[in-house]
């Protein structure tokens, strides 16, 4: 049986991804909190009692939570009788008000949103590489306009959260194209998803004053997370794979012009530094 990890799998986009691959698919979800993941397993469950899905606990944020969680995957993949790792989903996501960071000092913004997908799809690759999968990130339009902070990633002398999260949508993208470039023989692809304006609460997490105010207001006009969903579903399922990088509404949308090979080259090789690879 076909296998999908997705992370940030207990609520919003990731939740409803769950929900529709886990009709035909073996869904993995990654989560934070141990009972909103159980509460969406039972949901899932309830819906389609046949659904094959498990849940890991993990904290994306720090590196080590990545790597252990990693670990259990490739291992309870290992025990499931011909089951294959044929996408990953690195749709976790985070918006921070200040200037915060993970264990290893890394803003959040940029260690959520970047690098726990850029290791993990490291660790997990080998696998995905042996199904001819999908890697799929959860981008954002918010990426244009905006060029890669080389000097200073982590826009620790001024920090602007709005920034860090339009360069941390920007650094999916580039790790997409960077994927693709490399991987170009082996049959995986990779994609990014723009969801749009979607009715979550991520920009209430862990957030205050004018972060949490203006998301408050703006996520009322956003669509339910079950539209992007299913953009996720049809890269996933299309077969022969669709073409191109950039999707919204199951459709190609064109891309800032700062994702280029050179600005891809650039990030990996930082990545691969701050990951310890």
């Amino acid at each position: 049986m076909k296998a999908v990890v997705i992370t940030g799998a207990s609520s919003g986009i990731g939740f409803e991804i769950a929900r529709l691959l886990s009709k035909n698919y073996l869904v993995i979800g990654i989560g934070r909190s141990k009972t909103n993941c159980k509460n969406a397993k039972d949901a899932i469950l309830n819906e389609n009692p046949d659904a094959k899905i498990v849940y890991f606990i993990a904290d994306l944020i720090q590196q080590n939570e990545v790597n252990r969680v990693a670990d259990e995957i490739i291992a309870y993949l290992e025990s499931s009788n011909n089951s294959k790792l044929y996408a990953l989903v690195n749709n976790a996501g985070c918006v921070r008000s200040w200037y915060t960071t993970s264990e290893e000092g890394y803003e959040q913004q940029f260690s959520l949103n970047h690098l726990a997908g850029f290791l993990l799809t490291y660790r997990l690759l080998p696998l995905i590489i042996k199904a001819e999968g999908r890697i799929i990130m959860t981008g954002s339009q918010s990426h244009k306009g905006i060029k890669m902070h080389w000097d200073d990633v982590m826009l620790r002398k001024k920090y602007n959260p709005l920034t860090a999260y339009k360069q941390s949508k920007l650094c999916n993208i580039l790790f997409a194209r960077g994927l693709n470039d490399r991987l170009g023989n082996t049959g995986v692809k990779a994609y990014v998803v723009d969801p749009g304006l979607v009715k979550t609460d991520i920009g209430n997490k862990q957030t205050g004053g004018i972060v949490n105010l203006i998301w408050s207001i703006r996520k009322k006009h956003g669509v339910s997370p079950k539209v992007p969903a299913k953009t996720y579903e049809f890269l996933i399922e299309k077969h022969p794979a669709p073409p191109g990088l950039y999707y919204c509404l199951c459709k190609e949308k064109a891309y800032s012009r700062q994702v280029t090979s050179e600005n891809a080259d650039r990030l990996f090789v930082l990545s691969r530094k701050l990951c310890g690879i």
